[in-house]
């Protein structure tokens, strides 16, 4: 069975930074691709950044230049560090990893989600 375990969300103030993590465990062959994704109250889920094993990123454009993905494949955890928060970050953050367990099934498979939220 897999899990993921998100940590890393809280209340901060606009400019304000927060780093989450998500931890991958289980059944794992290996991870192709790991991201995370937002959904705010009202809104459908969106990708705020992707990362793929090699390295390649992706990100949504209104968090480019503000926020980094990064994976330590070793550990099965992918990060997002968020700098200068807006008041409009304001969401629960999914974490998301796309894998291939040990018996061979492929598939997407989530986290909790963590509330991230920006005060101006």
């Amino acid at each position: 069975q897999v899990q993921l375990v998100e940590s890393g969300g809280g209340l901060v103030q606009a400019g304000g930074s927060l780093r989450l993590s998500c931890a991958v465990s289980g059944s794992i062959f290996s991870i192709p691709a790991m991201g995370w994704y937002r959904q705010a109250p009202g809104k459908q889920r969106e990708l705020v950044a992707r990362i793929t094993g090699g390295g390649s990123t992706n990100y949504a454009d209104s968090v480019k230049g503000r926020f980094t993905i990064s994976r330590d494949n070793a550990k099965n955890t992918v990060y997002l560090q968020m700098n200068s928060l807006k008041p409009e970050d304001t969401a629960v953050y999914y974490c998301n990893a796309r894998l291939i367990s040990r018996s061979g099934s492929s598939g997407d498979y989530w986290g909790p989600g963590t509330q991230v939220t920006v005060s101006s």
